[in-house]
């Protein structure tokens, strides 16, 4: 048998759910030594592919090859154990554990070997400190359940690192860090393929960390390899973008932003009142019905600001006021029902109900509003309204949100606010995991929501993203105090990296 010339190569893969083909003889190869692009748009099969050369799920046909060991057409064959390590976008760590335990846990190759907890911490505070080594410190001890989704991105991150693996999968890694955190991990991405010949499968829908990460890209489309290995300093943005079989975002087309503020200095909106006064040490700043606030920085300072206002928290430094009268939410409930919404990045743990049908994540926050259970007429005729609206690709209303793709669910967790129309629609990370396509939808049906009067509030590690749709920045520092408020012509992306201390 000839050397594989690649440390691993997917021929013809095959994979279908029930009548849905999602693989239809799919082609993939990555070589030691290289950080290796898979690009497509939400759907076209990446987590799939991703499951399937891990191990987790069974292909029904193709082959793949590890290094010499080929395996046969059908069954999930790996590699040896612990040569492939994941990090996907719906993270796998084990809530009730530390983040020590979670970081060391792949270690232990036998059931009744002994834990020794020292070791786990050093193992834990040398792996994150690779990213973030103030975080790794204050971290190591706490439970993975009391982290941030942000805090449990690093985590996972981490142990994929610490793992030894000669091949990673990397699904959207950096959809939730800071653009420093971003740049130290492809620091250690470099030299880790440089120094040890790692290879480095990397899913991103951002343009600019695949330029500056990536050797090499593959494409999907339709389940079908659109892009076989084609070096990036060799094809086009828009080349990409074109292969992936979607139209390029141009978001720059939008009116200038001075024509696009919607009377965000008054108040008021068609006549009805609408503004939002948020006060801590140091700011005073009061909106109006169709701004679009942006919140820039690291998670810490938007967090607390966010939980301020969807009532997770009423003590923190947070005052705040709607329409003149001071507010203090207890629960998340009370804010919704007080016209305040929340779309979360987080969609496993904070947005998607995983074991429930489209129809009932559809209605989710309108049962909360409205204190209903069970499901009406009205929500099935709404539910087929939305998913036809907003041009999502679901087999029934009643399968379960796995059968759709990650950016499919971001968009489900907007729906469930379109018809109830809120006076305020907070969101963490809205495009966090979404292609280029998704994104521009999102981006549209937010500009509507605005133009029919409700307040935006917007938290983005992307500031390219904030420049281009925001009225009104508040930017927070590396420690989560606010540093200052940007308007306007302020709002682009070197004054953003200047007020919050943090790299474009």
């Amino acid at each position: 048998m000839n050397k594989l010339p690649y440390l691993m190569a997917a021929r013809g893969i095959v994979k279908s759910y029930g009548p849905t083909s999602v693989l239809k003889g799919f082609d993939l190869s990555v070589a030691a030594g290289e950080v290796h692009a898979f690009l497509g748009g939400n759907g076209a099969g990446k987590s799939t592919l991703i499951k399937i050369i891990s191990g987790q799920i069974e292909r029904d046909g193709g082959s793949l090859e590890f290094a010499q060991n080929r395996a046969s057409s059908g069954g999930a064959e790996t590699p040896d154990e612990n040569s492939i390590a994941v990090v996907s976008q719906e993270l796998a760590l084990l809530p009730h554990l530390t983040v020590a335990e979670n970081i060391a846990l792949p270690r232990r190759h036998r059931a009744w070997s002994q834990f020794n907890g020292g070791e786990a911490r050093r193992i834990a505070v040398d792996a994150l400190s690779l990213i973030d080594p103030a975080f790794a410190h204050a971290a190591v001890d706490r439970l993975v359940a009391d982290l941030s989704l942000h805090e449990r991105q690093l985590v996972e991150i981490a142990r994929a690192l610490d793992s030894g693996a000669s091949l990673l999968l990397l699904d959207e890694p950096t959809a939730n860090l800071t653009a420093g955190e971003t740049e130290r991990l492809f620091a250690v991405l470099r030299r880790l393929a440089v120094d040890k010949g790692l290879a480095v499968l990397f899913v991103s829908h951002r343009m600019r960390e695949i330029r500056q990460i990536a050797d090499v890209c593959t494409i999907i489309r339709n389940g079908q390899t659109a892009v076989d290995r084609v070096a990036l300093t060799s094809i086009t943005d828009a080349e990409i973008v074109d292969q992936m079989g979607q139209a390029a975002v141009d978001i720059t087309k939008e009116p200038p932003r001075d024509q696009r503020r919607r009377n965000g200095s008054t108040g008021t909106h068609a006549g009805t009142p609408n503004t939002l006064r948020m006060q801590t040490e140091g700011i005073d700043l009061e909106i109006g019905a169709g701004t679009l606030l942006g919140l820039a920085g690291p998670p810490a300072g938007p967090e607390a600001l966010m939980d301020a206002l969807t009532g997770v928290s009423s003590t923190n430094e947070w005052s705040i006021a709607r329409n003149g009268m001071a507010v203090a939410y207890r629960r998340p409930s009370a804010a919704a029902r007080d016209g305040i919404g929340f779309v979360s990045g987080d969609r496993a743990n904070k947005g998607i109900l995983a074991n429930l049908p489209i129809v009932d994540n559809l209605a989710a926050s309108a049962r909360v509003i409205g204190r209903k259970r069970t499901v009406r007429d009205t929500e099935v005729t709404d539910g087929r309204d939305l998913l036809h609206a907003l041009s999502i690709r679901a087999g029934s209303l009643w399968d379960l949100p796995a059968t759709i793709s990650g950016g499919t669910q971001q968009k489900l967790l907007i729906a469930r606010w379109l018809k109830l129309k809120p006076t305020v629609l907070v969101l963490e990370e809205p495009t966090r995991g979404v292609d280029i396509g998704t994104k521009r939808e999102i981006y549209t049906l937010i500009r509507e929501m605005a133009a029919q009067g409700a307040i935006i509030v917007w938290w983005s590690t992307e500031y390219v993203e904030l420049a281009e749709l925001c009225d009104t920045v508040l930017a927070f520092d590396p420690d989560g105090r606010p540093t200052s408020i940007l308007k306007d012509t302020q709002i682009n992306e070197a004054e953003l990296a200047h007020a919050t201390g943090m790299a474009a």
